[in-house]
């Protein structure tokens, strides 16, 4: 092995041409900054119908490659595209299974009923892909149950074929709520034995598991922060998949998003209608009058205003806050802006909120990433009242914008916020453990009385928070580490079947 590895990365979606969550962040992120340390990374996605080929430049580069699944034939196109850092991303191009409004679901959020197909697909794709370029991977790296099939067609399907003799395989999980459930009839298109069939590998209750496989069968696993992989070793953190992880033992890792400070820092933020820094925060202000604004809130500098930009969805913790939203906005000197969509009622019960508390609530159901950036530099405070949260990166955009998190001390937000010490001031924002209404209504209160009533402290923790630092640099090298582990793995695995 030279010290330059050749990575291919397969994901069901990537910034900036598809994102639902963080795992499109990291598939669009890390690679260019692993090919920054000098390594050659390939990321393979699927050509949604909503990717804007013309805007991405995105031009064909095969008209038809020949994939077999099973016992079927399927043939597909290839196009392809460059990140910054030179970084190649090909796209399958398969109308019947990626021409379609949504990545994972129908317009009522159910699941396409073919996901398990159509993902085996875009995951052996990936592989033919290989053979059409030529390109021999040191490792395959798979991302959620999406991709996880992937270690195990590496293990068994190709376990003949030359161009992957020496590919190691490493299976990142982002949201392990997501395992890919579905029917034992799906398992058939997989082309796997019958004997992967079992309780330890792919079987769950009867039904097919496809990210249970793939911890069994991936050279190294890893989440995407420490917190998360420890509460992912419980019964209830795992979502039942505990013991398939503990069986990994040293091989299951946690390793924390990193954040591209190139897109988030308030210094050069080309988003923002003022820009500034921990020397120099004038510019905040601007960006707070401009929020107010954009959100038709009352005009007043004093007021605090509380951001959310998210997912609305149960996990983010959207109905336990609704137990005291309403509390909050009758009671509370604070403003209100949330930027996100998601569960249709989750929505209805949000929007609501702007016409209610005219001039104190502001909400857009959508996405936008200019108001995501003006959100996370106009506001005072940033609230993420997760059930769940494996990593979350808000918290961290927050932090550098000096807009201090309030988060729960859950996953990865226990990780990177530091609860703030009423004493001496330290911290880089306010946490609550207890998942309920009056966990949150009681931290966000004592987050107002630092605003209002301990200005020196306040303005002692956004200093602090601004100061953090959460580089994809350091992500990158730890991933390094990963997939060299992966590929010793991989080396040891061989040599004792070679003597068996």
């Amino acid at each position: 092995m030279t010290d330059a590895l050749k990575i291919l990365l397969v994901a069901s979606e990537c910034v900036p041409f598809a994102k639902t969550g963080g795992l499109g962040d990291v598939a669009g992120t890390l690679p260019r900054f692993l090919q920054k340390l000098g390594h050659n990374v390939v990321i393979v996605m699927p050509l949604y119908s909503l990717i804007h080929q013309a805007k991405y430049k995105i031009q064909p580069v095969i008209q038809e490659m020949n994939v077999s699944l099973g016992h079927e034939q399927f043939t597909c196109g290839v196009r392809k595209t460059t990140l910054p850092e030179s970084v190649p991303v090909y796209f399958i191009d398969y109308d019947p299974f990626f021409k379609r409004p949504h990545i994972y679901h129908n317009d009522d959020y159910s699941d396409f009923p073919d996901n398990p197909v159509r993902f085996a697909f875009l995951s052996k794709a990936a592989l033919q892909l290989c053979h059409e370029l030529n390109f021999s991977p040191d490792i395959v790296h798979a991302n959620d149950w999406h991709t996880a099939i992937l270690p195990a067609f590496l293990k068994r399907l190709c376990k003949d074929d030359h161009l992957f003799e020496n590919t190691a395989s490493v299976l990142t999980i982002h949201n392990i709520a997501y395992q890919g459930r579905y029917n034992y009839y799906y398992y058939h298109y997989t082309g796997l034995p019958a004997e992967d069939f079992t309780p330890d590998k792919f079987e769950c209750m009867h039904a097919v598991n496809f990210l249970k496989g793939g911890i069994f069968f991936a050279d190294m696993v890893n989440t995407v922060s420490k917190g998360y992989a420890e509460e992912t070793l419980t019964p209830v953190g795992s979502h039942g998949l505990d013991h398939a992880l503990k069986k990994r033992g040293k091989d299951y890792v946690g390793i924390l998003n990193g954040v591209d400070y190139s897109e988030w820092n308030p210094a050069t933020d080309p988003l923002i209608p003022a820009n500034y820094s921990v020397s120099d925060m004038t510019g905040k202000q601007n960006c707070k009058r401009a929020l107010q604004k954009q959100f038709g809130l009352q005009p007043l500098k004093k007021i605090p205003v509380i951001g959310m930009v998210s997912r609305l969805v149960e996990q983010k913790g959207f109905y336990v806050l609704s137990e005291c939203m309403e509390a909050m906005l009758n009671n509370m000197d604070a403003q209100f802006v949330l930027l996100g969509a998601g569960d249709n009622k989750l929505e209805y019960l949000y929007d609501s909120l702007y016409h209610r508390y005219p001039g104190k609530a502001g909400i857009y159901i959508g996405y936008s990433n200019e108001l995501a950036h003006l959100i996370e530099a106009g506001s005072d405070f940033f609230l993420m009242p997760s059930v769940s949260e494996p990593c979350g990166l808000n918290q961290n955009y927050s932090m550098k914008y000096g807009t201090l998190p309030v988060v729960r001390a859950i996953g990865g937000l226990n990780d990177t916020v530091e609860n703030y010490n009423q004493k001496t001031g330290e911290g880089t924002g306010f946490k609550f453990w207890e998942l309920s209404g009056k966990a949150i209504y009681n931290t966000v209160a004592w987050a107002l009385d630092t605003y209002t009533n301990r200005k020196p402290h306040f303005k002692k923790l956004i200093k602090n928070a601004m100061k953090q630092h959460f580089s994809w640099e350091n992500s990158a090298g730890e991933y390094i580490q990963l997939y060299k582990k992966a590929i010793m793995n991989k080396r040891n695995r061989s040599t004792k079947e070679k003597y068996l």
